[in-house]
């Protein structure tokens, strides 16, 4: 069984601690490092590595201080250049290259954002739990089998975008770039009815857009869809 702990999930950071009962690890690092032990109730010794997806500040800012702290990050070359980072902490990794932490098995993925190499997490464990993780991007060419947990990016409603366009409240400019870089509402119902669900317990929505999303909305939309418990991070 996979527990799953959001300790922020939105333009202002995002971390997530997933855990199996054996091995636990950090999902992102977007937050100062005394953030994120405070969330952690400062128990950062029983986090056996970190997973970031790209060098964008909300999703790797305590990077270099969670090396410090003797913790492994596993992230792509481009990310790891981005961001300035090196050491024996750091371990390079790439898409569709299989590799393992604890009782994890983990597989990296191509994704598309504005950044130099994203990528995607495909994690199992030995219990049978498959779990998905994808955000920042706008498109997912990959299919995945016997999911049990998603975590995937709903930021936002193509409707509430335009109408904030139309009113002002959003520049052209902002809405070019949201839809060339994030998962929207429309995206998540299509990667969902693409993959296999079957198996899946719950389904985690991730970074929220503060203004472009709608919470209850998107969950109960999510749940028509699947007809699973769907769950919304950070709020």
């Amino acid at each position: 069984m996979i527990d799953i702990q959001c300790l922020g999930s939105s333009s202002a950071g995002n971390a997530y601690r997933i855990s199996d009962g054996k091995t636990a690890l950090l999902l992102e690092a977007g937050f100062p490092f005394k953030s994120l032990q405070r969330a952690l109730k400062f128990r950062m010794t029983e986090i056996t590595g970190c997973l970031i997806t790209h060098e964008h500040m909300d999703h790797s800012k305590a990077a270099r201080d969670v090396m410090k702290a003797g913790i492994n990050v596993y992230t792509s070359q481009g990310t790891a250049e981005a961001r300035g980072l090196s050491g024996h902490r750091l371990k390079v990794i790439k898409a569709m290259e299989p590799f393992q932490v604890g009782t994890w098995s983990i597989l990296p993925f191509d994704i598309e954002h504005d950044v130099e190499e994203p990528l995607g997490f495909l994690l199992a464990n030995t219990a049978g739990d498959k779990l998905v993780f994808l955000t920042d991007t706008y498109y997912c060419r990959h299919r995945f089998r016997d999911l049990t947990h998603i975590m995937v990016e709903c930021n936002y409603s193509m409707d509430i975008v335009r109408e904030r366009v139309a009113s002002g409240r959003l520049h052209p400019g902002q809405m070019r770039r949201l839809l060339k870089s994030h998962f929207g509402l429309e995206h998540v119902k299509d990667f969902l009815k693409a993959n296999d669900t079957r198996k899946v317990q719950e389904i985690w929505l991730l970074h929220l857009s503060d203004g472009n999303s709608d919470e209850e909305r998107f969950k109960r939309e999510i749940q028509e869809v699947t007809g699973k418990m769907v769950r919304v991070a950070g709020r």
